[in-house]
This record gives structure tokens, C-alpha cells and sequence, in this order.
């Protein structure tokens, strides 16, 4: 049984064997990874594309808010120069610069408070119509209607009237 495998032309095929099968095994590997690698390349080819076209819907919708944007900020500035919004604006402003100091500047909040408190009681000083240009229109003018000057009624009067109601409604 040794001169078998001694040999040479046994020893060949059995080399031509063995190499037939490494070469169908390298074949089956080299075209198994082959179509994996088409499988890669058309998958990566369509990932491309979806990321291309998200891409360029992104890129829409940026120049549609821009644009947007644009029109709205030419919008807030016409309106902000109508004399109402201006007006209201400049109040915000204002509203906002007090809150501010209140909060930052410890010596401001008092001497604001007082201010505040003042200019409040010289409006309703002028809505009363006891501001000084007020009393001169008054005494040249007169006072226009004669019910705006109430004089208080005693306790007693008072008392009687509302009996005299609760006396009119029972009956």
C-alpha cells in the first residue's frame, strides 16, 4: 500500500485534486463576495440618493424660511412704524428698562417708587380736575353740568332713604 502513495503520478493527481478543490472553494468565495460587493454598491447608491434629495428638500425648505423670515422682518419694521406701535414700542421699552434698574440698581428702586407714585397722583389729579389749568378752565368755563358737584347727605337722611325704598318694594 506505500507504493501508492510513492508514486509520482498518484502523488500528482492527488495534487491536481486537492488543488480543483481549493480553486472551486476560491471560485465559490470569490463570487459569493463579489455579489456582496454589488449588494454594497447599489445599497450605498440608494443611500446616496435619499440623502441627495433629503438634502435638497432641506435646502428648500432653508430658502423657504428665509424668505419667509425676510418678509416677516420687513413686516415687524412697517408696523413698527406706525405712530401706535411706535408709541407702544417705545413703552415696552421703557417698561422694560425700569423692570431692569429695579432689579440692578439698589438706590434707583425707591427714588422710581416715589417717582412713579407722584406722576400717578398728578394724573388722577388732572382726571379729577384739580390741576391748576384745570381750576382756571373751571372758574372762566364753568363747571358744565351741575350733577358733577355731589354734596354728602346727613347719616340720618341716608338711613331714611333706605327705608323708605325697602318700604316701596315690600308693598
Amino acid at each position: 500500500m506505500l507504493e501508492i502513495f510513492t508514486n509520482p503520478f498518484y502523488t500528482f493527481c492527488m495534487g491536481l485534486g486537492l488543488g480543483a478543490v481549493f480553486l472551486i472553494m476560491a471560485s465559490f468565495s470569490h463570487w459569493k463576495t463579489k455579489g456582496e460587493f454589488r449588494r454594497y454598491k447599489t445599497h450605498l447608491s440608494d443611500k446616496l440618493e435619499l440623502e441627495a434629495r433629503q438634502m435638497q428638500e432641506t435646502n428648500k425648505e432653508k430658502a423657504r424660511l428665509s424668505s419667509e423670515n425676510e418678509s416677516l422682518r420687513l413686516q415687524v419694521a412697517r408696523l413698527n412704524e406706525k405712530p401706535d406701535n411706535k408709541m407702544g414700542r417705545e413703552l415696552e421699552i421703557l417698561a422694560r428698562a425700569e423692570k431692569h434698574m429695579i432689579i440692578n440698581a439698589p438706590g434707583f428702586a425707591p427714588a422710581w417708587e416715589l417717582a412713579k407714585s407722584a406722576a400717578l397722583s398728578q394724573i388722577e389729579a388732572e382726571e379729577k380736575g384739580s390741576s391748576f389749568p384745570q381750576k382756571i378752565f373751571r372758574k372762566l368755563i364753568g363747571s358744565g353740568s351741575t350733577s358733577s358737584t355731589s354734596v354728602p347727605l346727613p347719616e340720618n337722611a341716608a338711613a331714611n332713604a333706605k327705608t323708605a325704598s325697602s318700604n316701596a318694594t315690600v308693598a
